[in-house]
């Protein structure tokens, strides 16, 4: 029984899951656990009322008069959802009457409600990731976190598959150290690996609860189709060419969310929508993450209130967060992955019962076939697992620092804690006495440099002593690493958002560029500002930012095999993605073939541009990048020759001036495993690779300094400080730990190793289907125009390729 839990939800009328029920019961018993139910159920009530019981009963029971410390920590990975769940929170404790106090602390707080939360802590503390290491930098730490009972994070899925998981993990370490008791709850989402998300958590020796809900979602899918069929599409082509048909969507809905999956698309698309509704401004918003907190905190608070008919979003929106008034999601583009698709569908209808509503509006036509594959999917329940990062150690550098700035650590009782997180079960002690070396002395081959001794060892505790090196490491600490930032401001100081140096760099005052739904003009750069006036025009650049790029998963491409093989068979009414693709699919099938399940399709095409190989295995464009570049090499070493590679999501292009041997490759085991590994490393640059990789490794782990607030330090400078460590390192430390680490980030990450392993082990046992087509075919051409448009200015290219499309049909 959970008297809290029953008075509030008697009085909204409610009543509580089974799921709920079952969670209040496993807190009341001190248990930690892992919990999944669908999004708008009431997963944060499940957990936060079992907090409430805990702590009144103790208090209860203990008779507690002191001063109240911190009770419980709740860690989310965004600050929207932290605003979110402060607010639902706070009401509980409004609406029951109770004196447990909450706070919310992000990048986004105040330095003077910082202070007063260490000096008066709150009950519960709603923060990020980040803030916590901030919190265990901090002088008193250890008292502050004295009383701790619970820690609950939020949303884990999309913490764990990335760096900010390993700041969870090593947080996580120490405040089980201080508070052996500390009970452990985690919220996720469904994903492919939830056992091995939940043992991550919780540690091996937790074995605590999995609660999931038995609950369906309801989800209705509609995937947007051009009026007319482009045989011959390139990637974008349709794009914001298909906004009419979203505009009925958004005025028959109360509020819609349109996610993309980049901020420059956001930006289009926000523009696009104004231009042809002029009569929207106000009523629709846009919101992603480099706008300014002012900016996002409107939108969010409109949408709350349902003032706003449609908000152009990206990943900002992606997680948990509830506005109620929102009850259609649109997705322009592929999402990438099943999962991400599902979390942003549950953006609709974010309510018991309610109907999720989500339409799929392709940017090119071949994306179409991807609204058959994710239906596919969702009915199969295929679902991606979240693969966490192991032996990080520019993080567990970073955070070696972060202790030794507060109260100091004991080297072997510190290299125990660390050992117990599931990122550095494997470390030995001579990896943890080498990173202590790192932060000592520099390492093996910095020890000349005075600014890398950071950290002094007195009487077997480590600590910093300088007050600059701690301020310095206080400004850097986290794992979000992204080019320079400026800040957009107008004359009057109104500041906007930020956007990346290297576009305002390429710009001159005077120039226009569309930034936060506004076309603003350059007046001048100054420092990493850029000064900024209104502008009437239409016309602009629309920033990109780096990082955009999201590779296709593993199941998602599983879908996509399947929907191709579909192809082959008499397509039904219930399946009108693949039956408004049939002419495309019969033009393919004139000109070559149609890939298949158990067939790998290879064409080889002779243009004026040269001799093209076009392969189709359908594993996203990440892992056709490095598939790419072995199979060329593998080519080469029966021709030499030189290639250029384009990739999409279904297959890549190998492009060269002489005839490709592929016949006499294919009988030689082009596409063996064996020496695969091999032939990755010598194929493909990976030690340029991991040169780029390097500069984020470098930049966690302090060994660059980002800047100050304001004043970050160039984009080129940081490019030029960490290739001089790695050149250091390679040649007189090779066995350096985060070298190291670059290399396998490379491999895990970037080039998706394991993955290109499968892929290269299904097609070893496939028929191969090699045609010679005598012009470019319906799936050549959006490979080839990725090539293509490298080749030309931004409206050249398309012109060029317009001309060629046109050609192509007759």
């Amino acid at each position: 029984m959970n008297i809290f839990a029953d008075a509030w939800f008697s009085d909204q009328g409610w009543t509580a899951h089974a799921f709920q029920k079952k969670t209040w019961a496993a807190i009341a018993k001190g248990r930690s656990g892992l919990l999944n139910a669908p999004t708008g159920y009431g997963k944060t009530m499940a957990i936060w009322f079992g907090v409430l019981h805990h702590y009144y009963i103790r208090r209860k029971v203990k008779k507690v008069r002191e001063i109240p410390k911190l009770h419980c920590l709740w860690i989310t990975p965004l600050r929207a959802l932290s605003s979110e769940i402060y607010q639902a929170t706070t009401l509980v404790s409004d609406d029951l009457a109770l004196d447990y106090k909450i706070g919310l602390r992000t990048g986004d707080t105040s330095a003077k409600l910082r202070q007063e939360q260490k000096k008066k802590s709150p009950q519960a503390l709603i923060t990020t990731p980040e803030s916590v290491h901030i919190l265990l930098a901090s002088k008193g730490y250890s008292d502050y976190f004295s009383d701790l009972e619970f820690v609950v994070v939020d949303e884990w899925h999309e913490l764990m598959g990335s760096k900010r998981g390993v700041l969870v993990e090593l947080a996580l370490s120490r405040l089980k150290a201080l508070n052996p008791k500390l009970k452990i709850w985690g919220i996720s989402a469904t994903i492919g690996n939830l056992e091995e998300a939940k043992v991550i958590l919780l540690g091996p020796d937790n074995k605590g609860e999995m609660i999931k809900s038995t609950i369906k979602k309801r989800i209705q899918i509609e995937t947007l189709l051009p009026d007319v069929l482009e045989h011959f599409p390139w990637a974008g082509h349709l794009g914001v060419h298909m906004a009419e048909k979203v505009i009925p969507i958004i005025e028959q809905s109360q509020s819609t969310l349109l996610f993309t999956n980049t901020r420059s698309q956001a930006e289009m698309w926000y523009r696009q929508l104004l231009d042809m509704k002029p009569d929207w401004a106000g009523a629709i918003a846009l919101h992603h993450g480099s706008l300014s907190n002012e900016i996002r905190v409107w939108v969010e608070a409109a949408l709350h209130e349902g003032n706003l008919k449609a908000v152009i979003c990206t990943s900002s929106l992606d997680l948990g967060v509830d506005f109620r008034p929102v009850d259609t999601v649109v997705q322009i583009g592929s999402p990438k992955g099943i999962a991400r698709f599902l979390q942003r569908a549950g953006r609709s209808g974010h309510q018991p019962g309610a109907l999720s509503r989500v339409y799929f509006l392709p940017t090119h036509s071949l994306e179409i076939m991807e609204g058959a594959s994710l239906k596919y999917a969702i009915k199969e329940e295929m679902m991606e697992q979240r693969i966490p990062y192991i032996r990080s150690f520019d993080v567990l550098v970073q955070y070696l620092v972060t202790l030794a700035i507060s109260e100091g650590f004991k080297a072997e009782e510190t290299y125990l804690e660390v050992k117990s997180t599931h990122c550095f079960a494997s470390i030995s002690k001579e990896e943890f006495n080498e990173c202590l070396l790192m932060i000592t002395k520099g390492g093996r081959s910095l020890g000349a440099y005075d600014e890398f001794h950071k950290v002094v060892a007195e009487d077997g505790v480590f600590k910093v002593t300088s007050r600059r090196i701690a301020h310095r490491h206080l400004l850097n600490i986290g794992t979000i690493v992204s080019d320079a930032m400026m800040q957009v401001k107008y004359m009057g100081g109104k500041y906007l958002g930020t956007i990346e140096e290297w576009f305002i760099s390429r710009m001159k005052p005077g120039d226009t560029f569309w930034f936060s739904g506004r076309n603003l003009e350059l007046i001048m750069v100054r420092e990493m500002q850029a000064i900024v006036r209104n502008n009437s025009g239409k016309k602009g650049a629309v920033p990109s930012w780096m990082g955009g790029r999201l590779p296709l998963s593993a199941d998602l491409g599983v879908a996509l095999r399947h929907s191709m093989d579909l192809a082959h068979l008499p397509i039904g009414r219930n399946n009108p993605e693949l039956k408004f693709l049939k002419p495309l699919f019969q033009r393919q099938k004139e000109v070559s073939a149609l890939p298949a399940e158990g067939t790998l399709l290879m064409e080889s095409i002779q243009t004026k541009y040269g001799h093209h190989l076009f392969v189709y295995p359908f594993e996203g464009k990440f892992v056709h990048e490095g598939m790419a570049a072995v199979i060329a090499f593998r080519l080469s070493k029966i021709r030499k020759a030189t290639f250029s590679i384009a990739t999409n999501e279904y297959g890549f292009e190998l492009l060269s001036d002489s005839p490709i041997p592929v016949e006499e490759a294919l009988g030689s085991g082009l596409f063996d495993t064996e020496n695969l590994i091999s032939d990755i490393q010598l194929g493909i640059n990976t030690a340029e690779m991991a040169r780029r990789r390097f500069r984020d490794i470098a930049s966690i782990a302090g060994l660059v300094f980002q800047g100050y607030p304001g004043k970050p330090i160039k984009t080129r400078h940081l490019q030029a400080n960490s290739s001089l460590f790695f050149s250091v390192f390679e040649d007189y430390d090779p066995g350096n730990l985060l070298l190291r680490q670059a290399y396998d980030e490379v491999m895990d990450f970037q080039l998706e190793s394991a993955r290109m392993y499968s892929a290269f082990v299904r097609i070893s046992s496939h028929a191969i289907n090699l045609t010679f087509p005598e012009r470019l075919t319906p799936f050549s051409f959006p490979i080839f125009a990725e090539s293509f448009r490298e080749r030309y200015s931004n409206e050249d290219w398309q012109t060029r390729l317009g001309k060629l499309k046109t050609t192509l049909e007759k």
